[in-house]
């Protein structure tokens, strides 16, 4: 079952960021589309099945930024 889920991510500002964040999450198994959005804060996540927080969490942390949490 496909899942799609929008995150809060600190310490992005621009265009590199969003690159840097998609990059290490599209690294993940079973992302399909990453989409990172460094004025709102975000980056939406589908994958084939739901992406565990903390592998999420690390791939983030890789890329320099930090997950904050699930955006309402």
């Amino acid at each position: 079952m496909s899942s799609t889920i929008t995150y809060t991510v600190s310490g992005m500002t621009c265009g590199h960021c969003e690159k840097a964040v998609n990059s290490e999450v599209s690294a993940l198994d079973g992302v399909t589309a990453v989409s990172a959005d460094a004025a709102a804060g975000t980056v939406t996540v589908s994958s084939l099945a739901p992406i565990e927080d903390e592998r999420l969490a690390a791939a983030i942390d890789e890329a320099g930024y930090e997950l904050v949490g699930r955006s309402a």
